[in-house]
């Protein structure tokens, strides 16, 4: 049996409902009923970064970093493959001189930067003590 189980559903069009556990999402390759893969996945390498973020501060001692936002910017190609990926991470907290350390580890933790391509890790720039 696999770690992970989803159903995904098209039951015409290109409108997808996906069933992960008892989670429902909806992506649209047209963008007219949902975001589209290339936007989810987007938003899916973001959703795991922070929490990785998060644990590599933990690991360089930082505890609470307070709310942490990240800006996706992706670039498509000409046959809309995603061809690169920013993130400008805007953190309350203080980082100083642990960023790049913390940066390093969250790059090693998050699942989803380990699962692409590497030339399609995010080029990550970091401002911390933002003020929400």
């Amino acid at each position: 049996m696999p770690d992970i189980e989803v159903t995904s559903i098209c039951e015409e069009g290109y409108a997808t409902t996906s069933l992960i556990g008892e989670w429902e999402l909806g992506i649209d390759a047209t963008e007219e009923q949902g975001p589209s893969p290339n936007q989810a996945l987007a938003a899916t390498y973001a959703s795991c970064f922070i929490p990785a973020f998060r644990v590599g501060a933990n690991k360089e001692g930082l505890d609470d970093l307070g709310q942490i936002e990240v800006d996706v910017g992706a670039d498509l190609d000409e046959d809309d493959d995603l061809e690169y990926i920013s993130f400008d991470i805007h953190v309350e907290g203080l980082l100083g001189d642990a960023t790049n350390d913390v940066v390093q580890r969250a790059e090693e933790i998050c699942h989803v930067h380990a699962a692409l391509r590497e030339e399609l890790h995010a080029d990550i720039s970091v401002e911390d003590e933002v003020d929400f």
